[in-house]
Formats: C-alpha cells, structure tokens, sequence
C-alpha cells in the first residue's frame, strides 16, 4: 500500500496502535477492532463536517450548532487519549475550510439594497409616444425629468432615446428604443440599483434566481437581468459615479402576479434575498383587486430597502387590465389625482373603487404603460360613478 493510500486510511492511528498484526487469537482481535474503531470514528466526524460545510456553502446554514458539537466532542473527559489526538488534529484541519464557508455564506448574504428611490420601473414606448408620455406622467404626479439623450444600454448593438422621470411618488426609466429591442430586454419590470453587482449576482443565484444576461457594461456603470421563480424579470445596476436621489414622499409598489404554486418560493427566496419582510399575507383577499368582486384571492406584501411588492396568487383568470399593471402608486388624494391625470392625456381603465382601507382605479397613460393609483380610503373618499 502506498504512503499516499496508507495516510488516508490511519490518518493518525497508525504510529501508536497496538502492533496487533504481531499478536494471535482474541488479543489480536481486541487490538486491530479497537483501532478500526477510532478510524472510523474520525472518518464519519470528517464525513460529517465535509456535509455541514457543503450545505452552508450553498444554503447558508447557520455554523453555530457545528461549533456547539465541536466544542462537545473536545470536552469528552473520558475520551481515549488517541482519539482526543486525532479528534484535535481533525478539529485544527476544518478551521480552515468552515472559515472560507462562514466567509461565503456572509458574502452571499450581504446586503446590496440601497433606498427606494434608486429603484426604477422600466417602461417602454415608442419613440413617437416618448414625449406624450413623460409629460403625462409629471402632470399626473408632479416631479421632473433627467436631460434627454439616445444611448445604448444593451449588451448588443441597439440605440434608445433614454430619459429619467422623477416624482415623489416613485421614479420611472423611460426607453425609446429606436433600432429592434435585443431579446430579453423590454420584460423586466424594474431596475434596482445594488451598492455590489457581483455580490448581488451570486446572492441572488443562490436564492433560485436565473441570471438570464449576465454582467455587461453600460455608459454609466455595470448592469445585470435577473429572473425570480415565476418568471419575475428584474434589472440590477451599478454606476460608477453613486447616484443622489432625493427621497420619495410615497414608495409605489412592484405589482407582481404568480401562480398560487410559484408565489410562496418567490416570497420566501426574494425575502431572504433583498433582507426584507413579509408585511401582510392575506390567503382571501378581496376579488374586487383583480377585478373578480364575488371571489378571493391570496395576496402578500413585501417590504425591503429595494421598496415594496405586491404579489397577486392568482389562477391567472382575470379580465383586462388586471395583471397588465406594472407598479401601483400611492396618492395622498386619489379623485384630484385622476382630475390631474385625465387633463394630461391619462385614461382611466377601472373606475375607483374601495377595497379593504384603500381607493384605487387603474389608468392608462400615452404610450400604453398602465398603472395602479391608491389612496388610504379615509384621506380620499370617492363618490361612485353613475
């Protein structure tokens, strides 16, 4: 057998056992069978602690109960003297390797939020609707827009008129694209600004998101599309130069609609993910929200640093425009709100209704993008339609 084969089969054993292979009869029977056992002793510890490292690599699982039962084993009183040895020897190896694992599970478990006012949702228009559509949106909520320009801001060739719009009750990326729109641009719902990219990348891998483009360079920072379980597309960027925003009066929500069997994974996996948590879940929520008032539906509420999300369990039965909506924004006054929006060009597509401690109506604005508008239901009474 050779040292190499030799080393791993009596790690420490063999210069002190017993030289049972000189012995005959029930001695040499004691001997080798006490020596196999204290081999396998620190083989199934060694089998053990590979198996906790592995999963806290990858799910992040909490070392102390480890260190707990290595503390329990090195304090054995009546442990024979070899095994101690070897048990130390064995302890001094994986400190090494439980470090590098409790590094990576703290690396993949870093915040990389910033506030919500970094936190976008992405709408695209046609180059001709662009200008329709930004000056709705400012008539409708307030605020007021980046310098125009024409950039581009995929990883392949493309070019798009590319525009900012800031409003108190929530920021908006506007696009233009004059040239085809590279696939699969155009279906993530929002862009989340994240203070690390390749740490935001590697977390969210480990929380069952699919990288769908992975890190490319734009003008102004570093970019990356994510898809959450459900199909949920979201955008992370960085910039180069950190950004400043002035805060938002009121955060709007990202209005996310799942199958009942997809919604509990995306909860629980963006949750961990963006450190943030569940507000409400309501399994019978009012139908009237997804535009169903005889039925019920589940709908849980998130909150984090990267803002609020709606998730709407549905079956995926809805009438026109529910589940179209992007984002949901909440108004101090939602009648004079709409008075406000159907001046400037905005449509309104369900008239407002009272749900729960909430009015909202859904709008359409120049352009096709659709939204939905609340308003705590004792601030804005509304009068029902005739």
């Amino acid at each position: 057998m050779t040292a190499r084969y030799s080393a791993w089969m009596f790690p420490l054993p063999s210069p002190v056992a017993k030289n049972f292979w000189t012995m005959q009869g029930p001695a040499r029977f004691v001997a080798m069978n006490g020596l196999l056992q204290h081999i396998g002793l620190i083989r199934g510890i060694a089998l053990a602690a590979r198996l906790v490292i592995k999963k806290a690599t990858q799910a992040h699982a909490d070392f102390s109960s480890n260190l707990v039962l290595r503390d329990m084993l090195m304090t054995k009183s009546n442990a024979p003297p070899l095994f101690t040895c070897a048990l130390a020897v064995l302890v001094l190896a994986l400190a090494a390797p439980i470090a590098d694992a409790d590094s990576v599970a703290r690396t993949l478990d870093a915040p990389v939020a910033v506030s919500p006012q970094y936190d976008t949702t992405h709408v695209y228009v046609a180059p001709e609707d662009f200008d329709r559509f930004t000056d709705s949106l400012i008539a409708t909520f307030g605020g007021s827009k980046s310098k125009q320009g024409v950039f581009q801001v995929t990883p392949t060739p493309s070019q798009t008129i590319s525009q900012l719009v800031f409003t108190p009750v929530g920021n908006v990326s506007v696009f233009g694209f004059k040239t085809p729109i590279p696939y699969p641009f155009g279906v993530e719902r929002t862009g989340y600004l994240v203070t690390d990219m390749d740490t935001a990348v590697r977390s969210a891998r480990a929380h069952k998101a699919d990288v769908v483009v992975s890190i490319f360079p734009d003008p102004i920072g570093r970019d990356a599309v994510v898809s959450w379980p459900g199909g949920v597309h979201m955008q992370f960027y960085w910039h180069t130069t950190t950004p400043n925003y002035a805060p938002l009066r009121t955060v709007p929500e990202n209005r996310v609609y799942l199958s009942p069997g997809s919604a509990g994974t995306f909860v629980r996996e963006f949750a961990a993910f963006s450190r943030g948590r569940v507000v409400s879940d309501d399994p019978r929520a009012p139908g009237i929200e997804i535009g169903r008032p005889s039925d019920t539906y589940r709908r849980v509420r998130l909150e984090s640093k990267f803002g609020k999300i709606t998730v709407l369990a549905t079956d995926g039965h809805l009438p026109f425009p529910y589940g179209r909506e992007l984002t949901g924004y909440e108004v101090a006054d939602l009648p004079a709100t709409l008075s406000k929006a159907t001046a400037g060009g905005v449509k309104i597509l369900v008239e407002p209704y009272t749900a729960e401690s909430r009015n909202a109506a859904f709008v359409e604005f120049p352009g096709g993008y659709i939204a939905e508008i609340h308003s705590a239901a004792a601030n804005s009474p509304i009068t029902p339609s005739k």
